[in-house]
Formats: C-alpha cells, sequence, structure tokens
C-alpha cells in the first residue's frame, strides 16, 4: 500500500507541475487577445469619428486637448506665461442638414458674409460647412479660407452656437441618392423669410448651397441674440492666420518707431470707381477705361452712370484731395504719418 500510494502522490506531483505550465500560458494567451481587441476597437473608434465626424470622440479629444493645453501654459512673447484659450461646450442640437455658401465680393463683403451665414445656421440649427471665398471678383484672388482665417479657432471658438465642419460627409453626396439644391437666397431677408422659405428645403435637400451670399440678411430688425452673434463671429471667431497677424505685428512696429500714425482706407480703387461710376478727378481716358471695365462684367447691370449725378447724391467717396483736407479740419498736421491701406500695396505718406 505504501508503494501504491508514493506512485499515486508522484503522477499527480507530475500532472500538478503540467498543469501550471498550461494555465500560465492559457492566461497569457487570455490577455494578449484581450489587447488585441481593446486596440482594435480604439483604432475603429477613431477612424469612426474621423469619417463621421462623432461629436462624442469630438468631445473627449477636445477635452484632452484642453487638458494638456491648462497643464502647458502658452509662452507670450514677452516670455510670460498667458491663459490658454477657453474651448466652450458644444451646443447639443439636431442638426437639420448642410449648409455650404460661396461669399462673393471683396474681402470686407465676405467677412461680413460669413457672420450673416452662421448667424443664419445658428437660427435654423444647420451645420454650417467652412465658407468658400470668392476667386471670381476683379482682384481675382486665389485665397482659401483657411490661406486668410484660423480654421481651427473658427470652428472651436463657435462650437457652443454653432456646429461648423470643413466638408460635408460622402454619405450625402449624390452617390447616396442626395442633391444639393443651389441658390441665392433674397437679399435684405429678415429671420421670418429662412424660417418659412429655406428651412422646408432641407427636409428634401439635406444640403444647400448659397452661392451668393452677400447683403443675404436685414441689417436692422433682427432678434438682438442674432445681432450679437454677428459681431461675435467678426470681433471674436474670424482671426487671421498666424502668419498674417505676424505681418500686421511686424507693420505696426514698424510704424510706431516713427511716431503716430493714422490708417487710411480712400476706398478710391478701380474697382469701385468702374462699378459705382465715379470718375471725378480722372481724366477722359481714365474715365473710359472704368467704363470699359464695368462692361466687361456682365453680371454687373448698370452700365451707362452719369459721374455728376451720382457724386451730388452722396453715392461716391471722398477724392485724396478732399480725404486731406478732412484730416486737416480734424486736427491732423502737416507731419502727420499716414498709412495708405488701399491696392496690392500699402503705402506711407505724410499729410502735408
Amino acid at each position: 500500500m505504501e508503494v501504491r500510494s508514493e506512485g499515486i502522490q508522484v503522477r499527480c506531483d507530475k500532472l500538478q507541475s503540467s498543469v501550471i505550465p498550461r494555465t500560465r500560458l492559457r492566461v497569457w494567451f487570455i490577455r494578449v487577445c484581450s489587447s488585441i481587441v481593446v486596440w482594435t476597437c480604439l483604432v475603429q473608434l477613431m477612424t469612426v469619428s474621423e469619417l463621421w465626424h462623432s461629436h462624442l470622440i469630438s468631445g473627449i479629444t477636445n477635452g484632452i486637448y484642453h487638458i494638456a493645453q491648462v497643464q502647458l501654459p502658452i509662452q507670450g512673447d514677452n516670455g510670460v506665461a498667458q491663459s490658454p484659450p477657453v474651448v466652450l461646450p458644444p451646443r447639443n442640437y439636431t442638426s437639420n442638414g448642410f449648409l455650404r455658401v460661396s461669399c462673393n465680393g471683396g474681402l470686407n463683403q465676405m467677412r461680413a458674409a460669413i457672420c450673416d451665414m452662421v448667424t443664419v445656421a445658428r437660427f435654423l440649427n444647420l451645420t454650417l460647412v467652412v465658407p468658400e471665398l470668392d476667386k471670381t471678383s476683379f482682384w481675382a484672388d486665389p485665397s482659401n479660407f483657411e490661406d486668410i482665417f484660423d480654421v481651427k479657432h473658427f470652428i472651436d471658438s463657435l462650437r457652443d452656437e454653432v456646429r461648423i465642419v470643413k466638408r460635408v460627409p460622402k454619405k450625402f453626396s449624390s452617390k447616396h441618392g442626395f442633391s444639393t439644391l443651389e441658390m441665392p437666397p433674397v437679399s435684405w431677408s429678415n429671420e421670418k423669410y429662412y424660417l418659412e422659405q429655406i428651412l422646408p428645403l432641407f427636409e428634401k435637400h439635406k444640403v444647400l448651397h448659397f452661392n451668393k451670399t452677400d447683403t443675404r440678411l436685414a441689417n436692422n430688425g433682427l432678434p438682438l441674440d442674432l445681432q450679437k452673434l454677428r459681431c461675435r463671429v467678426n470681433y471674436q471667431a474670424l482671426k487671421f492666420t498666424p502668419q498674417i497677424e505676424n505681418l500686421g505685428h511686424k507693420l505696426i512696429q514698424m510704424l510706431h518707431e516713427k511716431g503716430s500714425f493714422v490708417a487710411l482706407h480712400l476706398r478710391y480703387e478701380m474697382d469701385m470707381l468702374a462699378f459705382s461710376g465715379c470718375t471725378c478727378g480722372c481724366t477722359d481716358k481714365e474715365a473710359e477705361e472704368l467704363k470699359q471695365l464695368r462692361y466687361a462684367f456682365p453680371w454687373w447691370r448698370e452700365k451707362e452712370i452719369v459721374s455728376d449725378e451720382r457724386r451730388s447724391q452722396g453715392l461716391c467717396p471722398l477724392t485724396p484731395e478732399e480725404a486731406a483736407l478732412v484730416l486737416r479740419a480734424l486736427g491732423f498736421g502737416r507731419e502727420t504719418q499716414i498709412y495708405i491701406a488701399a491696392g496690392e500695396k500699402g503705402h506711407i505718406a505724410n499729410l502735408g
């Protein structure tokens, strides 16, 4: 019996010694498989977030980014730590569709139009696509929105008001049965027009493209909250790119080194003179060139314009000589440094 019990004990020991490595191998194998599954899920979630613009994942990543920014304060030009920009929580709403806008006109007109279109998107609970800038105007500027304005700041600074994306998701393309309705909204329209005439169009067309945006929203009579949003877009959300801002700081520094200065935009440029018909101070040859320029643009309805009549109606800008007289009347002396912000390049001159 003793010999038999010892044999059983030896077998048990051998069995136990063989089971332990197998158990460890099994645990190790389960851990590896679990890790692979977890990482695969994370990669898929990140991919889905990128493709479908998942606001849940975006909120998490923005939160992580905000925490990182808080831990690493921004250093200013003078070396003093500055407070990081506050990223507001996104506004939670059900989007009624995507609004694409192609801004037309000069930079001032396009900037005003962007303020209007953000306001319209907010009022109608739409998702705004980053605006497209006009490349067919008189100046034929090839710049895109991201070439002039800080896109990330534009999106983040308005996230508590309206959802803004860089492009329309592919699932809303014609391949998936969706059609984009292109139209110019009626000029100087109030919120009632957009609510009653424009919003119902999104039920059939999930994507609307406003191919003209100049003066498409009324200036007066709008609710105060919409007017405030307009101002917020203009003075906070539309921030120039770092390259443009740095150039502006250098220019101001150069002007300050020579003393105080006045920035003056005469609005006395070829496109304005041609389209307004204001040719006061121009020679007959120059007036004819401006007229031909007006005829070269079919979309400009007024062709024959009497300059003297337009000027008597107060619709012409001051001539450079008249602008100088106004500055002298305001108390600026001959030594006043003037930065003329017009044309392709700015110029520095003196009032004398």
